[in-house]
């Protein structure tokens, strides 16, 4: 019975990391076009990052995003929606996740469920991250950007350093 028991707590927990998660993200580009013009630069960090708010009609890291193909919108929210219910299946259908796995998982189904959400809704994501050293800019990207690289991250270090 003890084992039924922990593997249901995982499973709510890592409902409640997607969830922290998708709401963390759309809070967070809610007041980020509410309080920031677009395409406006607001310095935090100098010489390191800043808050901008830019549209993303493409894929991640804007690719495709100057793409006029009426169908891209539709073709990122098929493959975003397959891509989540493969997370999904393997998050519920797994009896034994290792815990890191289970962490990665939420947090990529988390930031995956939030991109897919800006997509469907608006066509476009929010994205207002500005990391940059120099004249070098990292492409911008928002919270559920990082929760899905985080959580790729981890599953690396699961299946490099834990197996």
């Amino acid at each position: 019975m003890g084992t039924i028991r922990a593997n249901r707590f995982r499973r709510i927990l890592w409902v409640v990391i997607a969830g922290v998660v998708f709401a963390g993200d759309q809070v967070t580009k809610v007041v980020v076009e509410h309080s920031i013009p677009e395409h406006t630069t607001v310095p935090v960090l100098a010489h390191f990052l800043n808050l901008i708010d830019t549209k993303n009609a493409g894929a991640a890291f804007g690719l495709f995003s100057d793409s006029p193909a009426a169908w891209k919108t539709a073709l990122l929210i098929v493959v975003s929606g397959l891509l989540l219910a493969m997370v999904f299946a393997v998050m519920w259908r797994s009896r034994q996740l290792h815990w890191v796995t289970g962490v990665g998982l939420a947090l990529i189904l988390g930031g995956a469920l939030s991109n897919l959400f800006d997509r469907i809704r608006l066509g476009r994501v929010v994205d207002f991250v500005d990391v940059y050293c120099r004249s070098y800019h990292w492409p911008t990207f928002n919270l559920a950007d990082s929760a899905i690289v985080v959580g790729a991250g981890l599953l690396v270090f699961q299946l490099l350093f834990l197996e």
